[in-house]
């Protein structure tokens, strides 16, 4: 049985990005990438992680 989004999926082309535009895409997903990583964790997290951890290690005695 044919579907529509079977029927779309044969018929469909195969999007191509140009050089620049894959270079430009990847400059920006760097550039967020790098503002993310250097915000680093923020502290609540990092006692969450810390109390699951503890807990889970309680568990295993």
């Amino acid at each position: 049985m044919e579907t529509a989004a079977s029927r779309h999926k044969d018929h469909a082309k195969p999007a191509k990005l140009g050089r620049e535009v894959q270079a430009r895409l990847g400059q920006q997903l760097r550039a967020l990438y790098d503002d993310v990583v250097s915000q680093g964790v923020p502290d609540r997290f990092t006692e969450l992680l810390n109390r699951l951890d503890g807990n889970g290690n309680k568990d295993k005695r």
